[in-house]
């Protein structure tokens, strides 16, 4: 059969398999460059010493911000917010509570009268 005689349907699906093994090799080539690229850079002395550094540096930061939040948690302002935290937390879930129990009822309603009408339509579902 010549790509004349194809039909259109064959054709773009041809076209389709091969648009996806494009990508697929796409994604092939960016995996190969990506490990390319960090082995070079890797072996690179400077670079792998630029690495070290900035990776101190990230821990020195985050041990002076944790040792600032420990600080904060400890001190008298820090204490004070979170008794604050803790009573709105409790007014919170206090007043869910209490919705939860002035729409409960609403809710079993609901249920049932959905369950009387799915035991509707399975009756007539059974019927015909």
């Amino acid at each position: 059969m010549t790509e004349e005689n194809i039909p259109p349907q064959e054709e773009q699906s041809k076209s389709s398999g091969d648009s996806w093994q494009e990508v697929g090799r796409q994604f092939q080539n960016l995996g190969t460059s990506l490990a390319a690229t960090m082995r070079a850079t890797w072996e690179n002395e400077g670079t792998r010493q630029r690495m070290q550094d900035v990776q101190d540096g990230l821990e020195s930061m985050v041990n002076q911000v944790g040792q600032a939040i420990n600080d904060t948690v400890e001190s008298p302002q820090g204490q004070q917010a979170k008794a604050e935290a803790k009573k709105a937390m409790n007014s919170f879930q206090d007043a869910f509570e209490q919705t939860a129990d002035e729409v409960r009822p609403q809710l079993v309603s609901a249920l049932r009268q959905v369950n009387v009408e799915l035991q509707n339509l399975i009756d007539r579902l059974k019927k015909e």
